[in-house]
């Protein structure tokens, strides 16, 4: 039998937070307008624009310098962090199957410092995780001139954000000035020179390096991703005979997953996390068939662990079921558009809208 794999993104199908939106909202005024902004850029460059050797997820090394300019440090960036971890329910009990069951990772585009505290809060190995470096902030020093500038590039930036919510337009010509001209001219861009945000491809070469690493067959793979980050390693999943699963995702996430999760809990992962680490594809993808039809027969049918139907029994007592299915042409538009709605649902509007 194929060794299994089990690998997750980590804010949507795991975590309630957007921590890189959380830290700007925290630390820089009206940052999380700003954050807005700069995430609905970055899905226009992945999705309009089609940049060249462009990563999914560049926001987060968009904000660096203005991270520096406003006063964060490591140890504020660490504190923040462990102090505001949130989780979907039943994140703790789906990932403690997942160790148990089959060889499992967390590859996430969040800051490092978010992901080590996610790891404590779960009770899972940090050596199992790829994440965003971000280890310079503290050693650099930056000038007054140049903080004197960044205050006035968000401010621009702040306002194209209001802009943009009243009349649907931004105006990326001055966003490509200032995040790609300007910026890259001034000394403080030195901090993200070494900065590879692990989106999209670079998710993909993770989930190629964990493969490699520990002679996984691309087969045994189940991911779970929720976003445009997730794109590549999705279809990489799904192209490669494993299974990919968007987990309340975006547009993105439910086109290029095979099976669309859309729930309040993360038990209704777990039972495909049971099924993949003891069967193959085909008879995860048929139970998801007969759940969608009839869940009741669909776990008298499959071999489920009779501990796992229980408990999604008396959660589910008095409680909407989650959908799971899988994603047809028929059904695509009907899923996206469930899962965008319970993806603000549960992650709250400002988080569950991002990119």
């Amino acid at each position: 039998m194929i060794k299994k794999l089990f690998v997750t993104d980590c804010e949507g199908p795991l975590s309630l937070n957007d921590n890189a939106y959380e830290l700007s909202k925290e630390f820089i005024p009206e940052g999380d307008e700003f954050f807005r902004i700069l995430s609905l850029y970055d899905d226009y460059l992945v999705d309009i624009v089609k940049k060249p050797n462009y990563n999914p997820g560049n926001t987060l090394k968009f904000i660096i310098p203005f991270f520096k300019a406003y006063g964060l440090n490591n140890e504020s960036i660490v504190k923040f962090s462990k102090d505001n971890t949130f989780f979907v329910d039943g994140a703790h009990d789906t990932l403690k199957l997942a160790k148990k069951a089959m060889d499992s990772f967390i590859i996430s585009t969040s800051y490092g410092q978010y992901i080590e505290a996610v790891c404590k809060n779960l009770d899972f190995p940090f050596e199992n995780t790829y994440y965003t470096s971000l280890d310079l902030i503290d050693s650099f020093q930056i000038s007054d001139s140049e903080k004197e500038k960044l205050f006035e590039f968000k401010e621009i930036i702040s306002k194209i954000a209001t802009e943009e919510k009243n009349n649907d337009f931004f105006d990326v010509d001055k966003l490509d000035e200032i995040l790609f001209k300007l910026i890259p001219k001034m000394e403080v861009s030195k901090l993200n020179e070494d900065v590879v945000c692990v989106g999209g491809m670079e998710k993909q070469k993770s989930v190629e390096d964990i493969l490699s690493k520990h002679k996984f067959e691309k087969q045994g793979i189940m991911y779970v991703g929720d976003s445009h980050t997730d794109i590549e390693p999705l279809r990489f999943a799904k192209e490669n005979g494993g299974i990919a699963i968007s987990f309340n995702g975006n547009e993105a996430a439910v086109k290029e997953a095979e099976i669309a999760i859309i729930s309040n809990n993360t038990i209704a992962t777990s039972l495909l996390i049971d099924l993949h680490s003891k069967f193959n594809s085909s008879y995860v993808l048929e139970f998801v068939k007969a759940y969608s039809i009839d869940f009741k027969r669909a776990f008298e049918s499959f071999r489920i662990g009779f501990s796992l139907i229980d408990k999604f029994n008396e959660i589910f007592k008095d409680n909407e079921l989650p959908i799971i299915e899988v994603i047809t042409d028929d059904n695509i538009e009907e899923l996206t558009q469930k899962s965008l709605e319970m993806r603000k649902k549960v992650r709250g509007e400002g988080i569950g809208s991002l990119g």
